[in-house]
C-alpha cells in the first residue's frame, strides 16, 4: 500500500509517499511560505496542488494526515468522515496553533483525492494508556471536566516507532522493557514507556509543558503568568507569544538551534552556556523521575534532531546517572551514524540508544492497518 502522508503546518506542508509494507520512501518534499504575504502559495489547497504535481497520484492508495491533538476521543488512527471533521474543529480550541492547519490539509486533500480513504493519525493517541494518576491535574475537577483540562501528551507517532525499533535493536520483546525515550527536537518531550505503553509524559494539555525547547519555556510556575498579567506587562496573547515563541534556549541564550547554542557556549558566551546547562538539567531531572516511575530502567533512548545528532547533549544528560546503570561509550557516542544503535558500553546495567525517528513511516503503517 502506498500512503501519501500529509503534515500541514501553519505556513508549510510536508509530504511523503511511503510504501507501508516495504517501509520505504518513494517521494517527499515540503512546500513552504503557505499563506505568507507575497507567496505564490496562498493556502493549503494550493500547497497540496504543488505537492501532488511532484508525485504519481495514480499510485496513491490512501492518505494519512498527521493531526497533533486528538483529545480524549481519538485514541487510534481514524478514517476521516464528516463527523470526525466536526469533532476536530471542536478540538481546535485545545490546540489553536496546530489543529487548524491540519484541518485545512484534510479539506484540501479530500477535494483533490476524493476516491481514496483518508485517515487521521494523532500525536496524542499513543498516550491514551496514561493512567489517571498521570494525566490528572490537581485543580477543581468540575472545571477540568467542563473544559477538557488534563494531560494528553504529544509526539506519539514518534514514540510508537522509536520504542518498537529500540526493542528490535536490543533483541528483546517490547513488552518486557522499561524504557525512557527522549524526543529532543525544536519541540521536545520525554516519555516513560512500560511494556510498550505510555505511562508518563512531559507535555501536557498542550505541547508547552515539560522540557526546555527551542523557543518554548517548558515547565514554569503558573503564578509567574498571573504576576505578569497582574502588573499589566502582558495580556493573554502576549503570554502566549512569550512562552511559545520567545522562551526556551532562544530566550535564554539567543539561539533556537542547539548547534548554534553549543557553538556560542564553546566560544565563551555566558548566556549560551547557561542555556545549555538549564536544558540539560531539566532533561536529567525528568530522566531520573521517570526511572522512578518505572521502578527502574532497561533502556534510555534518544531521538529527533538534537537527540539523534548531538553527542554532547547525550553525554551530558547521561553523566551522573551511573547509579541507574546508565553510561555512554565515548567512541560509540561520537561515531557518525544515521543508523539505530547502542551507545552504552558492553556490560552496562542499562542500555543507552540512539534511534532515528520516522514518523511518516509510522503514520503510513497505521493508515495501512486501518484501511488495508
Amino acid at each position: 500500500m502506498r500512503v501519501f502522508v500529509v503534515n500541514a503546518g501553519s505556513s508549510s506542508l510536508k509530504y511523503e509517499v511511503v510504501d507501508a509494507a516495504a517501509g520505504s520512501s518513494i517521494a517527499s518534499g515540503i512546500v513552504e511560505r503557505v499563506g505568507v504575504a507575497g507567496s505564490e502559495v496562498p493556502d493549503h489547497a494550493a500547497a497540496l496542488a504543488v505537492a501532488l504535481a511532484e508525485v504519481d497520484v495514480a499510485s496513491i492508495d490512501a492518505v494519512g494526515h498527521r493531526i497533533v491533538h486528538g483529545g480524549s476521543r481519538f485514541v487510534e488512527a481514524t478514517v476521516v468522515v464528516d463527523a470526525v471533521i466536526a469533532e476536530l474543529e471542536r478540538l481546535s480550541e485545545l490546540a489553536p496553533l496546530h489543529n487548524p492547519p491540519g484541518l485545512e490539509g484534510i479539506r484540501a486533500a479530500l477535494a483533490a483525492l476524493p476516491d481514496v480513504p483518508h485517515v487521521a493519525v494523532f500525536d496524542t493517541a499513543f498516550h491514551a494508556t496514561l493512567p489517571p494518576v498521570a494525566y490528572t491535574y490537581a485543580i477543581d475537577r468540575a472545571v477540568s471536566a467542563e473544559h477538557g483540562i488534563r494531560r494528553y501528551g504529544f509526539h506519539g507517532t514518534s514514540y510508537a516507532y522509536v520504542s518498537a525499533r529500540a526493542a528490535e535493536v536490543l533483541g528483546r520483546p517490547l513488552g518486557s522493557l522499561r524504557m525512557v525515550v527522549a524526543h529532543l527536537g525544536n519541540g521536545a518531550s520525554i516519555t516513560a514507556i512500560e511494556r510498550g505503553a505510555s505511562v508518563e509524559t512531559s507535555m501536557g494539555m498542550t505541547p508547552l509543558e515539560g522540557l526546555v525547547m527551542g523557543t518554548r519555556s517548558g515547565d514554569i510556575d503558573p503564578a509567574v503568568l498571573l504576576h505578569l498579567q497582574r502588573i499589566g506587562a502582558f495580556d493573554a496573547e502576549g503570554l502566549d507569544d512569550l512562552l511559545n515563541r520567545r522562551s526556551g534556549i532562544l530566550g535564554l541564550g539567543g539561539h533556537s538551534d542547539m548547534r548554534d547554542l553549543l557553538a556560542a557556549s564553546d566560544a565563551g558566551d555566558a548566556a549560551a552556556a547557561l542555556a545549555v546547562d538549564v536544558y540539560v538539567h531539566r532533561l536529567v531531572r525528568y530522566i531520573g523521575a521517570y526511572a522512578a516511575v518505572l521502578s527502574g530502567i532497561d533502556a534510555l533512548v534518544f531521538t529527533a534532531g538534537v537527540g539523534e545528532n548531538s553527542s554532547v547533549i547525550r553525554a551530558r544528560a547521561v553523566e551522573g546517572l551511573g547509579f541507574l546503570g546508565l553510561e555512554v561509550d565515548e567512541a560509540l557516542n561520537t561515531a557518525a551514524s544515521s543508523e539505530p544503535r547502542v551507545i552504552s558500553p558492553d556490560g552496562a546495567g542499562s542500555a543507552v540508544l540512539v534511534v532515528p525517528t520516522d514518523e511518516e513511516l509510522q503514520i503510513a503503517r497505521e493508515v495501512a492497518g486501518v484501511v488495508g
